[in-house]
């Protein structure tokens, strides 16, 4: 309607510019420059939840006050609506019941700020913004965030669940976050929810279609599975992640700089093994070993030790989870009691979340060569909620419409410094174990870092072997190329006549642990690969005992 887009001037100290008549209490101070009044309607209109006759509480000015729960965590719903018309002096705006503020939020569910989230999560950093990009790809990451707890209610606990300890049961039920992060800015390209916990590849798959040939995704072990790998390669955009320090490629090339290619499940990678020492300003050591992957196969263009300094940006999006659960959340419960609400207020979160990442690039690049992560949330946020407060700068200044506003201006004059490299102790805050471990690799407390030295491991000269599998000797069906059902059975069809336990497999393979491997042989006796002779004794199974797949030697 058009009377939703006017606005009313009030005067009395200062100047205010807001929505007219009762839509005045619809906004979120300058914030809104980012949530826009023709934003809020058109989600609003796209979830069929806009109202369907005028009320004293419409719809648009409902969805201003869930965001507003979101910004104020710490303050009930009368409080919160005080601070959206604090600053509205002289107009008539009303004075819901609490009552009436939570009928509201049902009444809107959680479609709406699910498409305002997916309409603001967008790459917001430009080409030239410094310490976005590695050459011309944007670097993103894909994680999951494990610690938004819901309260304790019965009508949670029949979506949510809690996790089981040795000791008994966490107090709280746990939502699971899981998204794609732009690494520079720390925005958000979008984002799945999950009820219960669950494998991180599972609940990232939907954002996979997000992804494209400009970008290059970086991602811990949880993310190394051969099967989600190559689903991200058929995406087009470029890999570096890490594998788990027990994946043993197989050594197809080895290139100049120490790294080597490989293919894991028809897919070519190479692989850069390095051990990293950090040593601190009082001469303490922390020294780790790591395993990357990646499809950026040139080793003149891509050097290992810059692809190992790149790897380093992943961290990024942890920092963009501590602002969403310490910083914005301040470590709270969410409030909702039942699942709809959880998932509304996670939502509106996320939406909130991403415009004040949205004024913080803009404060970085409008003072080009200021690196993005220089940005303050802290600053940012404070701001910003002062803005509600006051009702200041709801709308842009038409006079001046390249003139930022108080956020912008804040985070310039409060840049944080330049990011300077520390390390410190990785614990869990609440061990299942009664007693503690602490790492004797890493300090218990945070030091910066005077000094890193890269080692690239380079493969021994008898690791490296040519491919995996000739064109002359298909694979048979049911085995994977290079996998450890392939290598077992032509371990075990060296020895027809042996019986092999799982300890010796394992031993013979080079595989650190065998109990994983007791339990897989047991699989592949009921797949029909290979046949229990005795108690912990296995062969081959006959009709595999004369094929062509034991005629190749054991890698």
């Amino acid at each position: 309607m058009p009377d939703q887009y006017a606005t009313t001037t009030t005067s009395a100290t200062r100047t205010i510019t807001v929505a007219a008549g009762i839509y005045a209490p619809g906004h979120l101070g300058e914030l809104t420059r980012y949530l826009p009044f023709d934003l809020i309607d058109a989600a609003l209109e796209h979830t069929r939840t806009q109202q369907q006759r005028l009320r004293r509480l419409p719809s648009r000015v409902g969805v201003y006050f869930v965001l507003a729960l979101t910004l104020f965590p710490h303050l009930g719903y009368a409080r919160v609506w005080d601070t959206l018309v604090a600053g509205l002096h002289g107009l008539p705006v009303p004075r819901p019941s609490q009552s009436a503020l939570s009928h509201l939020r049902r009444r809107l569910g959680a479609g709406p700020f699910k498409t305002l989230f997916e309409t603001l999560a967008v790459p917001l950093a430009q080409p030239a913004t410094p310490g976005t990009r590695y050459r011309h790809w944007r670097t993103v990451a894909f994680d999951a965030c494990h610690s938004i707890k819901a309260p304790d209610s019965e009508r949670n606990l029949t979506w949510l669940r809690k996790i089981h300890y040795q000791q008994g049961v966490e107090g709280y039920p746990r939502l699971q976050i899981t998204t794609l992060c732009e690494t520079g800015t720390r925005s958000l390209l979008g984002a799945t929810l999950t009820r219960a916990p669950s494998g991180e590849p599972d609940q990232a798959r939907p954002l996979l279609g997000l992804l494209t040939p400009q970008m290059l995704v970086l991602a811990d072990q949880a993310y190394q599975g051969n099967t989600f790998l190559g689903e991200l390669a058929t995406t087009g955009a470029q890999l570096l992640i890490r594998l788990h320090p027990r994946r043993r490629p197989r050594v197809e090339t080895l290139l100049p700089d120490g790294s080597y290619l490989t293919h894991l499940d028809g897919l070519k990678l190479r692989v850069i093994e390095a051990r990293i020492t950090a040593t601190t300003q009082d001469g303490q050591q922390a020294r780790g070993v790591y395993r990357l992957a990646t499809t950026l196969l040139d080793h003149r263009t891509d050097p290992a030790p810059q692809l190992l300094a790149l790897y380093h940006e992943r961290w990024e999006i942890e920092s963009a989870f501590y602002s969403l659960r310490h910083t914005l959340l301040h470590r709270r419960v969410l409030r909702s009691q039942d699942p709809v609400g959880l998932e509304q207020e996670v939502w509106a979160l996320l939406a909130l979340y991403q415009a004040l990442r949205m004024a913080m690039v803009e404060a970085v690049e409008s003072r080009p060569g200021t690196h993005a992560d220089r940005a303050g949330f802290t600053t940012a946020l404070n701001t910003a909620r002062c803005q509600v407060i006051t009702a200041q700068q709801v709308l842009p200044d038409d006079d001046d419409p390249g003139r930022g506003g108080s956020i912008v201006q804040a985070v310039l004059d409060n840049l944080l410094p330049a990011r300077r490299a520390r390390i410190s102790a990785r614990k869990v805050k609440c061990p299942q174990l009664r007693y503690g471990y602490a790492d004797p690799e890493r300090p218990l407390a945070t030091h910066q870092v005077q000094k890193v030295e890269l080692e690239i491991l380079a493969p021994a000269p008898g690791a490296v072997v040519g491919p995996k599998q000739s064109a002359a000797q298909p694979l048979a069906p049911g085995i994977r190329p290079g996998g450890s059902k392939e290598r077992t059975m032509r371990l075990l069809g060296s020895g027809p006549d042996r019986g092999w336990s799982p300890i010796e497999v394992a031993r013979a393979l080079g595989y650190p642990h065998y109990r994983s491997l007791a339990t897989q042989m047991g699989v592949w006796v009921q797949e029909g690969f290979l046949q229990r002779i005795a108690r912990g004794r296995y062969t081959l199974a006959p009709r595999w005992a004369s094929s062509g797949l034991t005629a190749q030697p054991v890698p």
